[in-house]
C-alpha cells in the first residue's frame, strides 16, 4: 500500500517537474527576462506598455486641427445591425461591454464622430498593436524618398551583412519580401497540445517578450522557405524592417518617426515601447503607443496619399504601391478566409485591404484586441476604432460592413 502512495505521489509531481524543466529550458534559450515577462504578463493587452521602458516621441509645435460637425446619431446607427447581432439594447451598451476605448470618424476632413469609452478620453494612450506596422511600412517610404534606401528589391543583406554568415539564403530576401510577409522566414506557431493556447516557444510571444530582439534577429531566426512563395503573417518581418531602417538612417525608429512623421503632423506626442532598456530597440511590430486622434491624422495623410493640407509628407507613389492590391500576386498563396470571388481581402507592404464587388476598395491598418485605422478612399473617410477585446467586435470585418453603409 505505501509503495502505490509512493507511485501516486511521483506522479503528481510530474506536471510540476516538466514545467520547471520547460522554465529553466525557456530562460536557457531565451533570458530569464523572457521567462518572467511571459509569466507575470501573459497575453498581450492594451497596457502592456507600462511594463516596458518607452521612447518618447515629439509632436509637431504647429498643426492643422480639424473641423468638427459632430453628426452622433447617424454614425451610431451604422452600428445598428452589429448592435443587434452581438444582443445589446444601445449602441452606448455595446460599445461599453465589447471594451470599445475610442471611435473616431473623419469624413471630407471633418470630424463627424469622436468618442471615448471606458475609462478612456482623448488624452489618453491607446496601444496601437499591429497597427504599428503600417507606420514602420511608411519609414521604409519615407527612407527611400530620402535616398537612404534604393528601393523595396534591395536584399535584406545590403543593410544586414552579417546575416550572411549563418545563411546565405538571407541575400535572395528583399524588403519587399518583408513588406508583403512572403521572406520565408521560420516562424513557429505551436499551440499547446489539445488548447488554443500559444505555446511558450511560439515566435508570436519570444518576439514580444525578449529582452534582446535585435540580438534574436541577427542570431537566431532562421529561413525555411523560399522567399516570395509563400504568405506568412510574421512579426520577424517587421522587425527586420526596422532594423534596417536603423542601419539605413543611423537613427533609432523613434527619432525617425518623430524626424518624418510626428513632428509635422501630429497633435500630441508618442511612445514606442522597448525591448529593454539595455537593448533600446523598439519592438516594431505592435508597441507604437499615441492617442486615437493622431492615428486619424495618419489615417488621413495616407488617405490623401500623403499630402497634409498642401504638404507633401511622403511621396503619392509610395502609398499608391503600399496600399493598394498587387494583383500580380497569385490568390492562392493566401489563406481561404482572404476570399477569391470579387469581395476580398488583401495584403499589401505592411496594410491590409479589402476589395469590393463594385471594384472599389478600402484600406486599413489592423491590430489585435480592435486597433484599426479604417480608410475609404471613395467615401473619403477614415475610421479609428480601439479597444480591448474582441468578444464583440469582429474589428475590419465590422468597419467593412459600417464603411459601405456611409452616405
Amino acid at each position: 500500500m505505501k509503495i502505490k502512495k509512493r507511485i501516486f505521489r511521483t506522479i503528481a509531481y510530474i506536471p510540476f517537474i516538466v514545467l520547471g524543466i520547460t522554465l529553466i529550458v525557456l530562460s536557457i534559450k531565451f533570458s530569464p527576462t523572457y521567462v518572467y515577462r511571459l509569466i507575470t504578463m501573459n497575453v498581450a493587452d492594451v497596457y502592456d506598455y507600462k511594463n516596458f521602458e518607452n521612447r518618447k516621441i515629439r509632436e509637431a509645435k504647429n498643426t492643422k486641427k480639424f473641423v468638427s460637425q459632430f453628426k452622433e446619431e447617424y454614425v451610431e446607427s451604422l452600428f445598428d445591425d452589429l448592435v443587434t447581432n452581438t444582443g445589446f439594447k444601445s449602441f452606448e451598451e455595446w460599445a461599453i461591454e465589447s471594451q470599445t476605448t475610442a471611435l473616431i470618424v473623419i469624413q471630407k476632413d471633418i470630424i463627424i464622430y469622436e468618442k471615448y469609452f471606458n475609462g478612456f478620453n482623448r488624452d489618453s494612450y491607446f496601444h496601437s498593436q499591429s497597427m504599428a506596422k503600417s507606420f514602420i511600412s511608411f519609414l521604409i517610404g519615407s527612407a527611400i524618398d530620402d535616398g537612404l534606401i534604393q528601393s523595396v528589391e534591395d536584399p535584406i543583406t545590403n543593410y544586414i551583412p552579417e546575416l550572411l554568415k549563418r545563411d546565405q539564403r538571407f541575400q535572395k530576401i528583399s524588403i519587399k519580401n518583408l513588406l508583403e510577409m512572403r521572406s520565408g522566414l521560420e516562424y513557429n506557431t505551436d499551440l499547446i497540445p489539445f488548447t488554443n493556447i500559444h505555446a511558450p516557444w511560439h515566435d508570436e510571444a519570444v518576439g514580444y517578450y525578449h529582452p534582446n530582439v535585435r540580438k534574436l534577429l541577427l542570431e537566431d531566426v532562421e529561413v525555411s522557405s523560399e522567399p516570395g512563395k509563400d504568405f506568412q503573417y510574421s512579426n520577424y518581418n517587421t522587425s527586420y524592417l526596422g532594423l534596417i531602417i536603423e542601419r539605413a538612417t543611423n537613427l533609432t525608429v523613434s527619432d525617425y518617426l518623430e524626424q518624418k512623421l510626428w513632428s509635422k503632423i501630429m497633435e500630441y506626442d508618442a511612445l514606442f515601447s522597448l525591448d529593454s532598456k539595455k537593448s533600446g530597440f523598439e519592438y516594431m511590430p505592435s508597441r507604437l503607443i499615441a492617442r486615437a486622434i493622431d492615428y486619424a491624422r495618419f489615417g488621413q495623410l495616407m488617405l490623401h496619399e500623403g499630402d497634409w493640407y498642401g504638404n507633401q509628407i511622403i511621396s503619392k507613389n509610395w502609398v499608391q504601391e503600399s496600399t493598394q492590391e498587387n494583383k500580380s500576386i497569385p490568390r492562392d498563396i493566401y489563406p481561404k478566409w482572404f476570399g477569391r470571388s470579387d469581395k476580398r481581402i488583401y495584403y499589401n507592404y505592411q496594410w491590409w485591404g479589402h476589395v469590393n464587388k463594385d471594384g472599389t476598395f478600402h484600406f486599413y491598418a489592423n491590430g489585435n484586441l480592435g486597433q484599426n485605422i479604417y480608410i475609404n478612399p471613395n467615401k473619403e473617410t477614415v475610421i479609428v476604432h480601439c479597444g480591448n477585446s474582441l468578444q464583440y467586435y469582429s474589428s475590419d470585418f465590422d468597419l467593412w460592413n459600417v464603411s459601405l453603409l456611409l452616405d
